[in-house]
């Protein structure tokens, strides 16, 4: 059956595609991607202190994922309201933050069971804060809400969609040769072109990304910062998404998510020796500056989170209201911290952390050396 826009696409092929998915330049970006990958497991296992990065990147993944989708906040607003979601200004934000809520439930669920199509719908359950099915109404399709002019249309019937997500779960669990990298870029197109859920399937596609990573072992944290790639890529992402349904275009997909599964590791490692360094730094000033310096837990708490609460020092730090709030005090005068008010309760912002974590870093040519 051709193909066409307007149609369901219940002919949409089984995995494996029926060609060689691992041709010379496939595999030869697959060891690079996979070099840069090693490097940030590396880097991020060696972290004294993982949460700092897996509470901070994580939220950063939620933003870029859901703005993909056109769910738009800011890094203020989800750093600032991290805590406690239920207090976010907006519904973007709430549904954002949903997001890595989904994430660290997809983590906690392959300890019990490997990734399936039912870590799947929990994933798009908890992004909307309702419950999920498999779609089982007509009408569906990707394209203009003006004009009705059809882009893609997935496939239809729920009994057609339950069986080409058994075949994907068969696919993420098949131990072949196949590279998990590359295992990774065609399940992810797969389950885009499936398109189970009436919405958020992007974003549930992109978890399912990490949590692929991690169940391979690749990755032990989630700390893979790859949706920021697809945002300054987004038309290129699209565009190579549908040619794999126009003409079968696997190499060029493959290739684009490999090189942002490099870009995304390296630009994390950038950040992390950064933060090493802030750290080092931050630790100095708590030292001249205030009696915690001994207190190890001040230092965690102050990057763990961009934003820091007076309770949070107290419980982490075992000290008193007092004590807690005289160390913070000192550290604003000293400008390493700034002290804002939202509603009733005192914040106090690591802008300098902050800054690090919202600068977009440059990107890394396929022959600059991985430094671990």
């Amino acid at each position: 059956m051709t193909w066409i826009a307007s149609e369901p696409y219940n002919d949409l092929p089984t995995l494996p595609p029926a060609i060689d998915l691992e041709s010379k330049k496939v595999l030869k970006a697959t060891i690079a991607a996979r070099t840069a990958l090693a490097s940030l497991d590396q880097a991020a296992r060696r972290i004294p202190n993982p949460t700092v990065l897996i509470n901070t990147i994580s939220l950063l993944e939620a933003q870029a994922s859901s703005e993909i989708e056109n769910i738009v906040t800011t890094a203020d607003d989800l750093f600032k309201f991290a805590q406690d979601e239920s207090k976010a200004p907006s519904s973007e934000t709430r549904e954002t933050l949903r997001y890595r809520t989904a994430l660290f439930s997809g983590i906690d669920s392959m300890r019990a069971r490997p990734l399936s199509v039912t870590t799947a719908i929990e994933v798009c359950s908890i992004i909307h804060s309702r419950e999920m099915i498999i779609r089982n109404l007509p009408g569906t399709f990707i394209g203009n809400p003006v004009t009705k002019k059809a882009i893609y249309t997935p496939p239809a019937g729920e009994r057609v969609l339950r069986d080409k997500l058994s075949n994907w779960e068969q696919f993420i669990h098949d131990e072949s040769d196949l590279d998990p990298l590359v295992t990774l870029a065609v399940a992810h197109y797969q389950f885009e072109a499936i398109h189970p859920f009436a919405d958020g399937n992007g974003r549930t596609g992109r978890i399912l990304n990490i949590l692929l990573l991690m169940q391979a072992g690749l990755l032990h944290h989630p700390v893979l910062y790859l949706s920021q790639y697809i945002i300054e890529n987004k038309a290129d992402y699209y565009r190579l998404l549908l040619a794999v349904t126009e003409s079968g275009a696997w190499e060029e997909w493959i290739l684009f998510i490999l090189e942002g599964v490099r870009q995304a590791s390296l630009s994390t490692i950038d950040k992390i020796h950064a933060i090493h360094e802030l750290e080092a730094a931050t630790q100095e000033i708590i030292r001249a500056v205030t009696t915690g310096g001994a207190n190890a837990d001040l230092l965690s708490v102050m990057f763990e989170q961009p934003y820091c609460r007076i309770a949070s020092v107290m419980t982490r730090c075992n000290v008193s209201r007092p004590t807690a709030t005289g160390w913070l005090n000192s550290l604003v005068a000293a400008g390493t911290l700034i002290d804002i008010r939202v509603g009733r309760e005192r914040l106090f912002v690591n802008t300098g952390f902050f800054d690090l974590l919202v600068r977009p870093e440059a990107p890394k040519p396929l022959d600059e050396p991985t430094l671990l």
